[in-house]
């Protein structure tokens, strides 16, 4: 493989809706769509971005963004999207570590990120109005060659240390997953997705994106998750993917029935652990059966349950085509069937390494070149997969992930704070809730609404305190290391009779 675009654009050469917007309008077809990114990719060019330049992305979700990560493949620079919710000194950091050539965000950040950079900065609204007209670059680019090993995105993820890692994902990395997941849930051109997850993130960028449009298929282009505007799309729709915080929302509504889904082919859920009873109710409520799978930044997807047989709740189902997936014990043997151990991977999937990491890469690849994910895990008898804990402590929240760390860092700087740490605890909404246990010194009137004010301010909102808990010490092992799994018993007994 070479270009990763020459995959989506042969699946766009099929022609019909690209982009359509929630009443059915069409805002793209794939006819536009070779003109387009063409545009884009000259626009890049006028400004100076050469291969393998960081493009840095922070902007709302529109159907314009989509077409700069097309343009940036094309074009064989680095797509580096951002949350969101990412606050100035975080920015600061990604800056300062990718060093990017470019940087589009929303327009009332771009003196922010003026002040950041020296990088030039354009910036794009809600609408994907670029404060620039493409209109005028050309409409034909050559496709730039590029090898199956160079960068095609960079994903920053959670680090150990609390600075986030920015994951190398290869042209290779994208365009074999693609083909590997349109294979196993037997996607159609006449498919229809409907697209209502971020596309800062692996999950909307990728998976629901790369699928239909390598093969030429409708995306119903959502701008957010709105549970009754999911449910009155469904009729039209063939595809849904969704985190298991978007199900719990869905069964609340009592317009979602198996009449509202009867033209569904496929329910997909990812980035989070889905609850068993979700996956129950949501079989009893439609008649349909939730495909769980499992994937990371750092790899894409791994598994999946499949299309065609038993998908079994609680699990996140079978390795995918050409992934080698082994548990294994401390001393790096594979465990027996039903047995905790950690997870490991191989395969055409796995990025590159973390960008100017090379320690971190090299510490987070065993010996024999597998990928240590750090999650803990179980396989049955049917080699189905269990992800039962995370090795790292990561909170997963709403399907983003959140490093303890990080927080912890902040909290140990506030005037009155001895020590801290931070644990997810259960959430019936985001799966689980970031909180924070506190050791004061008595000296300030500390509480939890100035803790929780204190770290909204600091950090993006999904990273936010729900739990504030004061304590007269932390609980240690005779190594002096927390036990957060006490503090995790403790906490969830006094909170889960709220729920």
């Amino acid at each position: 493989m070479s270009n990763v675009y020459d995959l989506f654009a042969q699946g766009a050469s099929h022609g019909g809706t690209f982009i359509q917007n929630a009443d059915g309008e069409v805002r793209y077809t794939y006819k536009e769509f070779d003109a387009l990114t063409a545009q884009y990719a000259n626009f890049l060019s006028e400004q100076g971005v050469r291969a393998g330049d960081r493009v840095m992305v922070q902007v709302e979700k529109s159907a314009e963004c989509l077409l700069v990560y097309f343009a940036c493949l094309r074009s064989r620079c680095i797509y580096l999207p951002l949350n969101t919710a990412y606050k100035k000194d975080e920015l600061a950091y990604f800056i300062e570590n990718a060093e990017p050539s470019l940087i589009l965000c929303d327009p009332k950040y771009s003196d922010q990120f003026r002040q950041l950079s020296n990088a030039p900065v354009f910036t794009m609204n809600s609408s994907g109005v670029l404060n620039y007209d493409v209109a005028h670059q050309g409409t034909e680019y050559s496709t730039r060659n590029c090898d199956d090993n160079d960068v095609a995105v960079i994903i920053y993820t959670s680090g150990t240390t609390g600075r986030p890692k920015g994951a190398m994902i290869t042209h290779s990395n994208i365009g074999t997953n693609a083909q590997t997941l349109s294979n196993c849930w037997g996607w159609q051109t006449q498919d229809i997705m409907l697209h209502a997850l971020p596309i800062y993130h692996v999950h909307g960028l990728f998976v629901a994106t790369h699928l239909p449009v390598m093969n030429g298929s409708a995306i119903t282009y959502l701008d957010r998750f709105d549970p009754q505007q999911i449910i009155s799309l469904l009729p039209s729709s063939t595809v849904y993917m969704g985190v298991p915080t978007n199900y719990t929302r869905l069964l609340t509504q009592p317009e979602l029935s198996k009449q509202s889904c009867a033209n569904m082919r496929l329910f997909t859920s990812g980035s989070a652990p889905l609850l068993t009873h979700t996956f129950e109710d949501f079989k009893i409520r439609t008649g349909h059966t939730i495909v769980e799978r499992y994937g990371m930044s750092e790899t894409g997807m791994n598994t999946s349950n499949p299309l065609d047989g038993e998908r079994k709740a609680g699990t996140v189902g079978i390795p995918l085509a050409g992934v080698d997936c082994r548990i294994v014990d401390s001393q790096g043997h594979s465990v027996e069937p039903d047995t905790t151990g950690s997870l490991q991977l191989k395969g055409p999937n796995v990025f590159k390494g973390y960008w100017r990491m090379p320690e971190k890469t090299a510490e987070d690849f065993s010996d024999d070149h597998y990928f240590q994910t750090g999650d803990l895990a179980q396989k049955d008898d049917d080699g189905y997969i269990s992800i039962v804990g995370r090795s790292k402590d990561l909170i997963i929240s709403g399907g983003l992930n959140i490093y303890p760390k990080e927080i912890e860092n902040l909290l140990d700087n506030m005037d009155g704070v001895v020590e801290s740490a931070v644990i997810g605890l259960p959430d019936p909404d985001f799966g689980e809730a970031v909180s924070a246990v506190i050791v004061s010194n008595g000296s300030t009137d500390l509480n939890a609404s100035k803790v929780a004010a204190y770290i909204k301010e600091k950090v993006a909102s999904f990273k936010a305190t729900k739990h504030v808990f004061f304590v007269d010490e932390l609980p240690r092992n005779a190594m002096g290391k927390v036990q957060k799994n006490i503090l995790r018993d403790t906490f969830t007994a006094r909170i889960e009779d709220s729920f």
